[in-house]
This record gives structure tokens, C-alpha cells and sequence, in this order.
């Protein structure tokens, strides 16, 4: 059901993106008189499709392969490769007989559609829900640092005053795109003395593959445990997948459950190391992998002590209850929200540029990339209304982004061309844009079959 769930969410809402991406052709295409002659969402690869119907001189339907949508445009060399259309003459409601400005702005509707839907998506969202931060300034435990945020020289228990000279007020821009994609200078306090901590420019590499926590978090107090894992029949069992592959399962171990632990203890000391931050806690516990430890805990006013063998994984199957840092929120006015929703989508498109750069350069790697598989697992297997919605306003800016990346085949693939056209005042001939949209479109199956391969690589934790 879980699976449903998170393929029903990237279903609706990539559906929505592409229909509205290639209404953007649509439209600019029929307001300048070009016939079109198919819109379909998906492809119907090799005539195969699963609902189609005509109004006028368009088909409308929908394909069998879900990777994308597109209009066919009459007098146009696409993805379709209809090259018996192409060989007859030009006729004045086809594409190739409109004028090269024309064919540019059919060319950028999608992407202009996308951008537009994106604004739209942060503007409506910035309107309704406004927005939360944790205020850095009552952060009085300071931060708790994970193995990456070590590795730079940073601290538990560390303030973070500034960024690049700029005083921090919401703790979230310490870990947004401007300090992991450009880097960034940070000046910390540490008892009392003020230091300058570089966060180096390739420090999203090591990010991408653990979780931001890793590198930086708000220092959280123990308070006492919430939940305490429990076996269960129906989970602890091979999954589907488990059988179909051969992998090795290894039913869980529950040590805190089997120790005695209950909801409600507080936890003192690990291995007589006195707990107060869950940064200790887990640190104490981590480093004893496999290993027994002692635990001492309070329970309604008296102390036990628990003995158990920590999992190969370093946990002990507990979740505690956490002190919760102060946050604050602002709402915004219908008009207001529009420069802030803005800026939202403008800086996921800067950030997607950033992003591609980093690969080329070899500061990022390419094992970033994800397929629909991975999409889908950030959408999760709960809905939730404001997480679709700024997911799906994510993946329409990088979908804007990415169509206008100059490969053939995408729609920055024919604004190169005709870029081309029009400073040399001549089209690029018929027979090199038929080459170029077999060389693109291998380009889009390897790209797609690597970022497959990543995601399943990743699901079986490689």
C-alpha cells in the first residue's frame, strides 16, 4: 500500500507538470497558426496508447510509456522523427513556414508554463501556510554536530553567529543551497571566543550520500523515551522483494524492548557517561556496535539499571522525547506572499543550475541524480498536502531547468538551433536536426537508465 501511495502522489503530480508543460507548446503553437496534431499525456510508443479521442484537427489521448508527455507540432522535427511529413512542401500552418521568433516562443512556452506554475505553486503555498523557522538565537544549547560538520572543525555545542559576515536569524539558512552549494564562511562561538569555521564548496558531495544531520542540526535534550520498538509478527518477516532477489533476512532485534526499557524512563548515563544531549546518546551508543552496555535510567523517581548488547547498526530500538527549539512564524498577505513564493521557485532553478554545474566540474557527484523511483520516495507513503504541493512546485522549476539544458530532443535543444537560425539568417539544414534528435535521444535513454540504475543501487543500499 505504502508503494501505491508514493507512485499515486509522483503519478498526479508529474501528470499535472507535463500536461501543463506541453499546453505551454499548445498554446503559443495554435496562437501563431500552427496545426497541431497530437497532445498526448505519455507516449504512445509504437502506436500503442490507452485512451485517445479527436476534437477538431487534434488527437488528445494518453500513452502506455508514463516518461513525459508531448504536442506533435505539424511541419516540425521531433521525437515523433516523421520525416514523410517533412518531405513535402512547406505549407503556411506549419511550423518550418513561421518566422524564427515565432518558432522560439513555441519552443519556450513549456518552460515559461513551468516557471509560471512554479511561482504559482510558493506563491499559493506562502499565502496559506506562511512560514516556520527555528530562531538561532534561542538556540541556547548551540548545535549538535554530525561526522561531516566534524570533519571542518565544527563542534557540539557550537553557536553559529553569522554567515559570510551576515548575522543568522533562521537556523535553516545554515544548511540551505547557500552555504552547501557556494559554501560559506561561518563565524561560531565556542566558550566564549569567536572563531571562522570555512564550509568548503564540495561539502554537498559527502551531504548527498548521509542526511543534512550529518553535518549540522539544533542540540536537542534528552528528556525521556517515547517509543520503544517492539517485535512485530507481520513485519518481521522476508519482505516480497527479500524472496524475489535472494537476500539474506535477518530478523530485528529489539534491545532496549527486551532489556526492560518503557516509555516514560529517563535515561541518565550510558556506560556510566552522563546523558543530557542526544547527540551524547547516541554517540555513546554507536561507538558500542554489537557490544553490550549499561544503561541507567530513571523511572517514576528511581533509578534502574538496564544491561543489553547495542545492534550491529548502533541503536537500541528507542525514540526519545526531545526538547523542541523555538520557532517562529510569519504570515503574508495574498500580495505580500508573491515576491516571497518568488524567490522560492527562482532559487530552486538557481539551485538546479548550481547543481549540473558541480557534476561538470567533478564537485558533485553524478550518483545525485535520481530516476521517478527516487521522486517517488521523497513523496512518501503519506499524503500530505503541503509536502506534494512543494515538491511538486520543486520538480516544476527543475523540470523548467532541465528543458532548457541545450540537448537535442529537449526544448533548449531546438532554442540552440534556432539561435543558430538567427544569426546566420538561414535554417540549420533538415538532415543535421534529424541527427541531432537521434543523438539526443540516446543521450535521454542513457541519462535515464543511469539514474535508474542509481536509485535501485540505492534501494539495496549500494
Amino acid at each position: 500500500m505504502n508503494g501505491l501511495i508514493m507512485a499515486g502522489q509522483l503519478l498526479l503530480g508529474l501528470s499535472l507538470l507535463v500536461i501543463l508543460h506541453e499546453l505551454g507548446h499548445f498554446l503559443a503553437a495554435r496562437a501563431f497558426g500552427i496545426k497541431v496534431e497530437k497532445f498526448y499525456l505519455f507516449f504512445d510508443a509504437w502506436g500503442f496508447k490507452l485512451f485517445s479521442f479527436k476534437k477538431g484537427d487534434v488527437e488528445y489521448g494518453i500513452g502506455w510509456l508514463p516518461l513525459g508527455g508531448y504536442v506533435k507540432i505539424a511541419g516540425m522535427i521531433d521525437e515523433s522523427m516523421d520525416t514523410e511529413q517533412m518531405a513535402q512542401p512547406a505549407q503556411p500552418w506549419e511550423f518550418r513556414s513561421k518566422p524564427a521568433w515565432q518558432r522560439l516562443i513555441v519552443m519556450l512556452g513549456g518552460i515559461i508554463v513551468n516557471v509560471i506554475v512554479g511561482i504559482l505553486i510558493f506563491w499559493m503555498l506562502t499565502f496559506n501556510i506562511g512560514q516556520n523557522y527555528t530562531v538561532n538565537s534561542k538556540l541556547n544549547d548551540g548545535i549538535s554536530v554530525g561526522t561531516i560538520g566534524k570533519e571542518i572543525g565544527l563542534q557540539n555545542g557550537d553557536k553559529i553567529l553569522a554567515i559570510n559576515g551576515n548575522k543568522l536569524i533562521r537556523f535553516e539558512d545554515a544548511i540551505s543551497s547557500k552555504v552547501l552549494f557556494d559554501g560559506a564562511q561561518l563565524t561560531i562561538l565556542r566558550e566564549n571566543k569567536t572563531l571562522y569555521i570555512s564550509v568548503p564548496d564540495t561539502i554537498l558531495n559527502k551531504i548527498s550520500k548521509n542526511d543534512k544531520e550529518n553535518f549540522i542540526s539544533p542540540r536537542y535534550r534528552m528528556q525521556s523515551v517515547d517509543k520503544v520498538s517492539a517485535p512485530d509478527e507481520k513485519a518481521d518477516k522476508p519482505s516480497f522483494f527479500d524472496k524475489l532477489f535472494g537476500r539474506k533476512f535477518e530478523k530485528p532485534v529489539y534491545p532496549a524492548y527486551a532489556a526492560g526499557i518503557k516509555p516514560g524512563d529517563s535515561i541518565l548515563t550510558v556506560n556510566g557517561k552522563a546523558i543530557t544531549f542526544f547527540d551524547q546518546f547516541k554517540e555513546e551508543v554507536s561507538k558500542n556496535k554489537s557490544k553490550p552496555v549499561s544503561i541507567n535510567a530513571l523511572r517514576k523517581g528511581k533509578e534502574i539499571t538496564f544491561d543489553l548488547k547495542v545492534s550491529k547498526e548502533g541503536t537500541i530500538g528507542i525514540i526519545p522525547n526531545l526538547s523542541t527549539p523555538e520557532t517562529a512564524h510569519v504570515d503574508f498577505g495574498f500580495i505580500e506572499s508573491f515576491p516571497v513564493g518568488a524567490t522560492m521557485a527562482w532559487s530552486t532553478f538557481v539551485d538546479n543550475a548550481k547543481g549540473i554545474g558541480k557534476m561538470i566540474t567533478g564537485k558533485l557527484s553524478a550518483r545525485n541524480i535520481s530516476s521517478p523511483i527516487g521522486i517517488a520516495k521523497v513523496y512518501g507513503s503519506t499524503f500530505d498536502w503541503v509536502k506534494f504541493w512543494t515538491l511538486t512546485g520543486l520538480i516544476s522549476m527543475a523540470l523548467a531547468f532541465m528543458n532548457l539544458l541545450p540537448i537535442p530532443g529537449l526544448d533548449g535543444g531546438h532554442v540552440v538551433f534556432l539561435l543558430i537560425e538567427m544569426v546566420q539568417r538561414k535554417p540549420v539544414s533538415e538532415k543535421v536536426l534529424e541527427k541531432a534528435q537521434i543523438v539526443g535521444f540516446v543521450i535521454l535513454i542513457c541519462l535515464m537508465v543511469f539514474a535508474f540504475g542509481n536509485d535501485i543501487l540505492k534501494s539495496f543500499g549500494k
